[in-house]
């Protein structure tokens, strides 16, 4: 330390670094050294010299002083990230400014400056600023990263800089937030955020963004989780940035996602105080925040996340208990009203946000759960929000086994009924209010006042209709012991069943609450369809409620009715209030079906239904009827085999007709797939006749359906039946795939979230799906690389490199759900990325290959998992192909040489004894390797000085071009290696096609040594036409019978042409189609389409034909 009483310039140079020395060893020591380091900077201040004869004095020492600073922290810069060294200098420069900047107002009061003048201190904090500002575009990323870190340390500390400082400032953080580096992105976030206060947006330039924008687009668009991070906790909600900040709900980063429900929602809901209403109370937030807070929180895959979030709705009661006056005497009223108030926070009745928000509150906070009491008073005054919070907590108790509980809280089963039955009355009495109110004033214009009044009504009618609906779920769970009770509720139940002015959301609750009540499926069957035939019956009025006489049994007995009057004999009226009755009377059946687990044959009271309701709403036009009509129907053929085998043309016929709705397409598709789930070994089994046809039926919609969300559930319903093992045909898998990354699916986010939550799940799930997802790599790979070098439309594409990388993470041994549990007891399949690293080197002779795709491939070599131990055949053929690609096709790119190389080294390293006793010509003595060797012999050596001789076919021309074929229709060949031949407009005589798609060469040609013929050039392209190539459809659907294969002018193959363009052809070809789907069930006695067409007549025999 230098002495008190004089300075010295060269001590300055020895005591400083001291001090600096036991900073960087420890925080403890920081606030000593800062005093320490004031002195010296205020010593070296008063050491001057005068300049122009006396008149100025030139500051040397604090010159002195500040190069010396300067020198410390410079030589701590080039430091790494990571090193606690530098990290505790960084954080004692950034303290010292703040300490200096405290004795600013001291010096200007000792040396009488103004506030405008500079001092030592600030002199600085100014020079050292300007050192740094410079350091932000250093090459090393290291001095920028260390450079970033220092000023966000001193940024906050700083205090007032003039203009120029701080316009150089803010645009040397805004660029740095472009930096490729994460790190150095994340510390200019950091400081960048601390300007935002001290920024006035009315002095920017009109097209100049602000801070705040730039944070919010880093947060939004920055693709390190630990930038985002940054940004997400250095903005500060408000009305303007919470959307922002909502949306990091949804990140693929977990911790940000609870990042955004700990440090943003729950730190900013109440104030400090805990008293005031933060940014984020829930009364701030509009519902639809509150809704999509709670279902991304508490749907999220991380457990982490779910307790953030279970910790958001405690901390939201909590709010609303700081609303209101605390009851002392009965905590238990302050628990009930804290909740109600909690729920009305939701709109109940849409989904179930209300009820996983209770829930997760219920199970997180006992102290909540264990003290909710329900006395008598409280049934007596029941809302929406005490229904609602009745019924979840008795689902919470069930959900625990919590019996005590449950019994405490659940009503005698004869008074909910009463209850029930008020409820219900109340109801029928205002919608009955409601259509005379209608019917007087109807064609008379409503003043505001009668408006107002009219939807007040219509809301506590909703309301009515929501708490008869919570109690009818609450019934479900009673305990039917007392037969008073349970015959009271069963007739109740029934009665409102029968009654039209009961709501259709009411139906379902009703049938769940009468199948507890039945004591088998027969006796609620036989209800049901008497619930029908009273509805029908339009001669006889309607029953009213009432209380049965003790012993009296609910069961009713069958009479004997008359049949409906003829739709053609009936007055407008009539006709539509029999439709409406009939559509009642389908929900009914399509509730109580949905409810039976019995086969239809076991249940004959479901014949009449079927014959007298169900078939006719089939034959309707209208779609209402006629949707609800085929739902019963699909719904019958999941409880009978026979009908389903008669009735699954009917559902591909109405599923083939071009001018189908889409909402009735979508229900024809959950049918048919629901058909083929249950009764899979009788349309998909081996020993069905009609398994291929059915599976290019599908395929063929999957191209030709235009439609969003009926492509998703195509893709559904196809990745079930592919998870259950159904389904094992590669084409699927092909199409799937290309389907997954092709950039028509963009938009489709249901496709999208389907197939990347079904690819992965499938491959890992079993090592034979991983294998056959193995066998299409190739396929893929050189598929998707023509796609995406002929593609120039505006959305980007998976590039080839991405898809590969892709398809090995699927494939990888070690990730299969059986590994991952250490269940597998055979290692048969760990071979499987060797078999691929077969196919890839096989790819990496193909001539035609660009560079980049083989340094793609070569790179991917490196990635695949080689066990320790592979069979001897394996590790020979890898080793044997290795070879001959370097002595014939050695690879030209530096990059794709030097991987390839790598890859070599490890291999002949790794199994040096295995590859010792190597010989190639005994190795082709083995039959099944000749095939191998069949590829080797017909590869031709790079060689420029050597001729080759193309020899001259006559009578075979084939037209590869790209004009000629859909590139994606090649998918689903059944030949990888060649394109399907398409046949010129030549009048040479025309050749059967072949099953395998393999090309029309003899055997000997194909082993000839001559190259490929050349072929012309593609022609460029729109970017819808290629839009269309890359979806596609990857099978040319032909479901021509056997015979039609004897003429040769038929078996042409018709290329597939993009249906945006040729509209009429695309029509005709529908129709064809589905005229050839006719022939699937040919042989069969009935087919069931025929009521389509039939008359009234003909309904018997075809009812008959069905059963």
């Amino acid at each position: 330390m230098p002495s008190r009483d004089a300075f010295d310039l060269e001590s300055l140079k020895g005591a400083l670094p001291k001090i600096f020395d036991q900073a960087q060893n420890t925080t403890a020591n920081h606030q000593k050294n800062y005093v320490a380091l004031y002195k010296l900077q205020v010593d070296a201040a008063t050491y001057t010299e005068s300049v122009q004869n006396g008149k100025s004095a030139k500051l040397t020492g604090e010159r002195e002083f500040q190069e010396c600073i300067i020198d410390m922290l410079s030589r701590t810069l080039p430091v790494k990230k990571g090193n606690s060294v530098a990290d505790r200098i960084i954080k004692f420069v950034g303290g010292y400014t703040k300490f200096v900047t405290g004795k600013v107002p001291e010096e200007r009061q000792k040396e009488e400056l103004d506030e405008d003048d500079d001092t030592t201190s600030t002199r600085l904090t100014a020079r050292v600023l300007r050192f740094l500002l410079r350091g932000c575009v250093a090459k090393d990323k290291a001095v920028r990263y260390r450079v970033l870190q220092c000023i966000s340390d001193m940024i906050c500390s700083l205090g007032e800089l003039d203009e120029d400082m701080y316009v150089d400032l803010r645009t040397a953080l805004m660029e740095r937030t472009q930096d490729r580096e994460s790190t150095v992105r994340m510390q200019a976030v950091n400081a960048l955020a601390k300007l935002v206060p001290s920024e006035d947006i009315s002095e920017l330039d009109d097209d100049e963004p602000s801070i705040l924008d730039v944070l919010c687009d880093t947060l939004a668009h920055d693709t390190s989780a630990e930038v985002r991070r940054a940004a997400l906790l250095n903005i500060r909600p408000t009305r303007e940035t919470l959307p922002v900040l909502l949306a990091r709900s949804r990140d693929v980063d977990a911790s940000i996602r609870k990042a955004v429900y700990l440090n943003v929602l729950d730190a900013n809901c109440l104030l400090e105080s805990g008293s005031g209403v933060g940014f984020t109370h829930p009364r701030i937030l509009t519902i639809a925040q509150r809704e999509l807070i709670v279902r991304n929180g508490l749907g999220d895959r991380e457990d982490s996340v779910k307790a953030a979030a279970g910790k958001l709705m405690g901390t939201w009661v909590d709010a609303m208990r700081a609303e209101g006056v605390k009851n002392e005497d009965n905590p238990e009223k302050d628990i009930l009203a804290d909740l109600v108030a909690f729920l009305r926070l939701f709109d109940l009745n849409e989904g179930t946000i209300g009820q996983d928000a209770l829930s997760i509150v219920l199970g997180t906070r006992p102290e909540i759960s264990a003290n909710l009491e329900f006395p008598d008073e409280y049934w007596a005054s029941l809302t929406p929000e005490k229904a609602f919070l009745a019924r979840v907590f008795v689902d919470h108790c069930l959900s625990v086994k919590d019996e005590n509980r449950l019994e405490s809280a659940l009503p005698v089963v004869t008074a909910l009924a009463f209850r029930i039955q008020d409820s219900y009355n109340e109801l029928v009495k205002r919608v009955q209010e409601e259509a005379e109110m209608e019917f007087l004033t109807a064609g008379m214009e409503r003043t505001p006042e009668e408006e107002e009044e009219h939807a007040k009504k219509e809301e506590e009618r909703m309301d009515r209709e929501f708490v008869l609906g919570e109690m009818l779920k609450l019934a479900v769970n009673l305990d039917y012991a007392d037969e008073i009770g349970r015959r009271k509720m069963f007739q109740l139940v029934r009665d409102m069943l029968s009654h039209e002015v009961l709501p259709e959301g009411l139906l379902e609750r009703c049938l769940d609450v009468l199948r507890i009540l039945s004591p088998n499926e027969r006796d609620l069957i036989r209800v049901v369809v008497e619930v029908v035939h009273e509805l029908r019956d339009l001669s006889e009025p309607e029953p009213e409620i009432r209380e049965p006489e003790f012993g009296e049994t609910p069961a009713t007995v069958k009479t004997m009715r008359a049949l409906p009057k003829p739709i053609a004999e009936m007055t407008v009226e009539e006709k539509e209030r029999a439709d409406t009755i009939d559509l009642r009377c389908l929900s009914l059946c399509i509730g109580m079906l949905e409810r039976v687990n019995g086969t239809f044959e076991e249940n004959s009271t479901l014949e009449g239904i079927l014959g007298e309701l169900i078939i006719p709403t089939v034959k309707r036009k209208e779609l209402a009827l006629r949707q609800k009509g085929l739902v019963c129907l699909g719904l019958c053929c999941l409880i009978a085999r026979k009908m389903a085998m008669s009735s699954f043309k009917l559902f591909v016929k109405q599923l083939s007709e071009p001018t189908a709705p889409e909402v009735l397409k979508i229900s024809l598709l959950h049918i048919l797939f629901d058909i083929l789930m249950v009764h899979d070994s009788v349309f998909l089994g081996a020993a069905s006749p009609d398994a291929e046809q059915i599976q290019q039926f599908l395929l063929f919609l999957l191209e030709r359906d235009s439609s969003d969300k009926v492509q998703a559930t195509l893709c559904m319903g196809i990745s079930k039946l592919m998870l259950s093992g159904i389904i094992a045909d590669e084409r699927f898998l092909r199409t799937l795939a290309i389907v997954f990354i092709s950039p028509e699916t963009a938009e489709n986010q249901e496709l999208r979230q389907c197939l990347s939550y079904f690819l992965p799940v499938y491959c890992y799930s079993s090592a034979i799906n991983q294998r056959r997802m193995q066998k299409i790599f190739v396929f893929l790979f050189e598929h998707w690389r023509t796609v995406y070098k002929q593609w120039d439309g505006e959305q980007a594409l998976v590039s080839p490199a991405q898809l590969a990388a892709i398809l090995v993470d699927w494939t990888d041994p070690q990730k299969a759900a059986a590994v991952a549990k250490g269940m597998r007891e055979s290692t048969a399949d760990d071979a499987l990325h060797v078999d691929l690293a077969v196919d890839i080197i096989k790819a990496l002779f193909n001539q035609k290959m660009d560079k980049d795709d083989k340094k793609a491939l070569c790179q991917l070599l490196s990635k695949l998992y080689i066990p320790d131990t592979v069979d001897d055949d394996k590790i020979r053929t890898l080793q044997l192909l290795i070879h001959n690609l370097n002595a014939r096709r050695p690879l030209q790119d530096t990059t794709s040489r030097n991987a390839f190389t790598r890859f070599e080294k490890a291999l002949a390293k790794r199994f040096e004894k295995q590859l010792a006793d190597f010989n190639e010509d005994e190795y082709r003595q083995l039959e099944y390797l000749k095939e191998l060797f069949e590829f080797l012999d017909e590869i031709i050596p790079d060689d420029d000085d050597e001729e080759v001789v193309i020899p001259k076919k006559s009578k075979k021309r084939r037209s590869n071009s790209v004009g000629t074929e859909s590139t994606i229709s090649r998918a689903m060949s059944d030949d990888d290696d060649a394109p399907r031949a398409v046949r010129g407009k030549g009048k040479s005589k025309a050749k059967r096609r072949r099953v395998s798609g393999s090309s029309d060469e003899s055997e000997n040609e194909r082993r000839t040594a001559s190259p490929p013929a050349p072929r012309r050039a593609v022609p460029k392209r729109s970017a819808a036409a290629k839009s269309q190539k890359a979806t596609a459809q990857v099978v040319d659907l032909t479901l021509d019978s056997d015979d039609d294969e004897d003429d040769d002018d038929d078996d042409r193959v018709t290329p597939t042409v993009p249906h945006q363009r040729h509209t009429n052809y695309a029509v005709k070809r529908e129709s064809d189609v589905a005229e050839k789907i006719s022939g699937i069930f040919e042989g069969r006695e009935q087919s069931f389409d025929s009521i389509m067409d039939s008359s009234d007549d003909d309904d018997a025999s075809e009812v008959e034909a069905i059963l």
